[in-house]
C-alpha cells in the first residue's frame, strides 16, 4: 500500500481498492429486501415490515440506527429506523398531519436538533422545515406537528434541512396521487431513489473539502497525457491549454467535489450487490419514479435494451419523450414508463457524472435474476467551451494554437476588465458593470458581471459567453451513441399557469472559489447577503449565470420555477433548475407564498459553504 493510501486510511477513508472491494460485499445496511405491492413497491425495514406509509396521519421518529453499506458499521440518521426513510403516499386534495419526533441520542455526532423539509411541496412557510427561516427546528425530545393541505400530485421527496443530516441518511421518497386521471397508463409503479453514502462523519468531510477540495480528483492529467495532447493537437495549442487551466488554478478533470472515491452509491437503500429488484410480466408498462436524493451527485441513468418514455419532471407532467438515457441532478425527479419484454431481466444503471462509480438494480420477471452491467463510461475532460469561454475554443473543438494564444493573452480569466453594456432580452439588470463586462445580446454573447465579483477573493472564475445550452446533453453525454434527454426536450403539458409577462428581472451569478471551497451568489456568501425581496402576487423573472466550473442544481422553496426556452417563452415547470458551467438560464416565478423561504444550490456542501439566499415574500 502506498503512503498516500495509508494517509487516506488514517483520515477515515478506506483506500480506493479496499473500499470498492468491501462495498460490493454489503447488501445495503438495514434495508436490503423488496416489499412487493400490487402496483407499487418499496423496500422493507429491518423488521421485515413494508416501509410504506399512506393516508393523512403520520408519526415519524428521527433517530440513529447502525448501518453497514461498505463492510463497516456506521451510525445513520433514520426515520422510523430505515434508510431511506419510509415512502409516504399522500392524495391531492387532502390535509396531512405529520408528527415528527426527535429521538436523537444525547451524544449524537449529528447534533441535538433536526428538521424535515418537504422538497417541491407548496405549503405555508412555517411548514417548510428550514431552521432559522421557517421555524426553530425540532429539539431533542420534542415533536413538531406539520399540517397542511396537499394541492398537487406527482413524485417528490423529503429530507433534513439541518446541517449535514441529509448526508447521514435522513431522506425519503414522497408520492402524491393526483385527483385527476393521469395522462398515461401503467401496470406497475416503482420508486427508484438514488443516493450517496459515506462512512465518514459528514462534518469531517466538509472540513476536508475546505482544506483539500480536490482530494477525490484521482484523474489529474499526467506527463503522458501532455505528450498525447501534443501529438493530437500540437505543442502550441497544448501549452496554451495547460497555461489557461493553470492560471485558473483548476483542472479539466475536476467534475465533482466528492465522488465514488469517497461515496458508495445506493439504489433504494442498497448497493449494487444488494440488487434492488422491481418485478414485471412481459409486455407490462412499468412506471419508474426516479428521485435523486443524493447530497453531491449527478447520476446518468439508463436501462440497456429498453427505451424510457419520460412523462413527468419534478412531479409535473411533460409531453412524453423517448430516450435511452438521462442525467438527473441532485434533488430532481423524473418519471419514466418502460415496457420490458424479450428477456427476463434488465439492468437499471446509474453512473456518476465524474465516471468514478455506479449503482445498479434490476427489472426482472422473478427475484434473483440479473442482467449484464455495463462498464462505466470513459471519464470526460472539461473544455473551455464547457466553461462558457467558447470564443477561446478548446483543443477538442479544433482551436488552433494561434487562437488559444490570442485568447489567453487577451486575459480571458477572472480579473480581466471589459467595460460595456448589457442589452439583455429579459429586461435591464440591476447589476453595475464589473470585471469582464461587455456587450450582452440576450442569452449568449459576452457577459456582464456584478461589481461585487470584482477583486473578490471568493471568486476564481467568470464565464465569458454563457448560453442556455438547453439542448446540450451535458459533459460526458454528447455523441455517445445514445438518445440522451435534454432540458429542451421537456415541455409541460400545460401553458404558462400564470399567463402574465414578468414585471421585473433579477439576475444572479453563481460564484465560487475551488481552492477555498467557497460558494456564493454574486460573490457574497449567505451571511453577508441581503435577502431577495419579492412582492406578494408579482410575476418576476430570475436569470442565473454560472460563473463556476461546477454544475449547480438551484432550488427555490415554496414556489414553482417555470423554466423559459432560449427565446424567453415558458417551457417547463420545475422545482429545481440545474445549471451546468457556462450556462445562463431564466425562469419565471409567481410570488404567491408569503413568508421567508430558502433559495440555494442543492449540492449540500455548496449550500453549507455559502451558496444560499433568503427570499422574502411580503405584501
Amino acid at each position: 500500500m502506498s503512503s498516500d493510501s495509508f494517509d487516506r486510511v488514517a483520515g477515515g477513508l478506506l483506500a480506493p481498492s479496499r473500499r470498492r472491494f468491501v462495498q460490493g460485499l454489503a447488501a445495503g445496511g438495514a434495508v436490503a429486501a423488496l416489499g412487493f405491492w400490487p402496483r407499487y413497491s418499496w423496500a422493507v425495514n429491518a423488521q421485515g415490515v413494508p416501509n410504506i406509509l399512506s393516508g393523512t396521519e403520520f408519526d415519524l421518529t428521527i433517530g440513529e440506527t447502525p448501518m453497514n453499506f461498505t463492510g463497516a458499521t456506521r451510525t445513520a440518521i433514520t426515520v422510523n429506523g430505515s434508510v431511506p426513510a419510509p415512502l409516504l403516499r399522500w392524495r391531492e386534495g387532502t390535509t396531512v398531519n405529520l408528527r415528527v419526533r426527535n429521538a436523537l441520542p444525547p451524544n449524537s455526532i449529528h447534533g441535538h436538533s433536526t428538521s424535515i423539509h418537504w422538497h417541491g411541496i407548496l405549503l405555508p412557510a412555517n411548514m417548510d422545515g428550514v431552521p432559522g427561516l421557517s421555524f426553530d427546528g425540532i429539539d431533542r425530545g420534542e415533536t413538531y406537528h406539520y399540517r397542511f393541505n396537499v394541492v398537487q400530485g406527482g413524485t417528490y421527496w423529503y429530507h433534513s434541512h439541518t446541517a449535514f443530516q441529509e448526508q447521514a441518511g435522513l431522506y425519503g421518497p414522497l408520492v402524491i396521487e393526483p385527483l385527476e386521471p393521469e395522462p398515461f397508463a401503467y401496470d406497475r409503479d416503482y420508486v427508484v431513489m438514488l443516493t450517496d453514502w459515506t462512512d465518514l462523519d459528514p462534518t469531517y468531510l466538509f472540513a476536508r473539502l475546505k482544506k483539500m477540495s480536490d482530494f477525490d480528483n484521482y484523474a489529474k492529467q499526467t506527463v503522458g497525457d501532455f505528450f498525447e495532447d501534443v501529438q493530437q493537437h500540437g505543442l502550441t495549442a497544448t501549452l496554451q491549454n495547460r497555461k489557461m487551466w493553470g492560471e485558473m488554478r483548476m483542472t479539466p478533470t475536476d467534475l465533482s467535489d466528492v465522488n465514488g472515491n469517497t461515496y458508495t452509491y445506493l439504489m433504494n437503500g442498497t448497493t449494487s450487490l444488494g440488487n434492488w429488484t422491481g418485478l414485471f410480466r412481459s409486455g407490462e408498462k412499468v412506471r419508474l419514479r426516479f428521485i435523486n436524493g443524493s447530497s453531491m451527485t449527478h447520476f446518468d441513468v439508463r436501462i440497456p435494451g429498453l427505451k424510457m418514455t419520460v412523462v413527468a419532471a419534478d412531479g409535473q407532467y411533460v409531453h412524453p419523450v423517448s430516450v435511452d438515457e438521462f442525467r438527473i441532478a441532485t434533488a430532481e425527479t423524473f418519471d419514466v414508463i418502460v415496457e420490458p419484454s424479450g428477456q427476463d431481466a434488465f439492468t437499471i444503471f446509474a453512473q456518476d457524472l465524474g465516471r468514478t462509480g455506479y449503482v445498479s438494480g434490476t427489472l426482472a420477471v422473478r427475484e434473483g435474476l440479473r442482467a449484464p452491467v455495463p462498464s462505466v463510461d470513459p471519464k470526460p475532460i472539461l473544455t473551455m467551451d464547457d466553461m462558457g469561454h467558447g470564443m477561446m475554443g478548446g483543443m477538442d473543438h479544433g482551436a488552433t494554437g494561434h487562437d488559444m494564444a490570442a485568447m489567453s493573452s487577451a486575459g480571458a480569466m477572472a480579473g480581466t476588465q471589459h467595460a460595456g453594456m448589457d442589452h439583455s432580452q429579459h429586461g435591464t439588470s440591476s447589476m453595475k458593470p464589473g470585471p469582464m463586462a461587455t456587450m450582452d445580446h440576450g442569452a449568449a454573447g459576452m457577459q456582464q458581471h456584478p461589481a461585487s465579483e470584482e477583486g473578490n477573493p471568493l471568486v476564481d472564475m467568470q464565464t465569458m459567453n454563457p448560453a442556455p445550452k438547453l439542448d446540450d446533453p451535458g459533459i460526458g453525454l454528447r455523441d455517445n451513441g445514445r438518445r440522451v434527454l435534454t432540458y429542451a426536450d421537456l415541455r409541460s403539458t400545460f401553458r404558462d399557469p400564470d399567463g402574465r409577462e414578468p414585471g421585473r428581472t433579477v439576475k444572479l451569478h453563481l460564484t465560487g472559489h475551488m481552492e477555498r471551497f467557497a460558494w456564493s451568489f454574486d460573490g457574497m456568501k449567505f451571511s453577508d447577503a441581503e435577502p431577495l425581496r419579492l412582492n406578494y402576487g408579482e410575476r418576476m423573472r430570475i436569470v442565473l449565470v454560472n460563473d463556476t466550473m461546477m454544475t449547480h442544481p438551484i432550488h427555490l422553496h415554496g414556489m414553482w420555477s417555470d423554466l423559459e426556452d432560449a427565446d424567453g417563452n415558458f417551457q417547463v415547470r420545475k422545482h429545481t433548475i440545474d445549471m451546468p458551467p457556462g450556462t445562463k438560464r431564466s425562469y419565471r416565478v409567481r410570488a404567491d407564498a408569503l413568508g421567508r423561504w430558502a433559495y440555494h444550490c442543492h449540492l449540500l456542501y455548496h449550500m453549507e459553504a455559502g451558496m444560499f439566499r433568503e427570499v422574502q415574500v411580503k405584501e
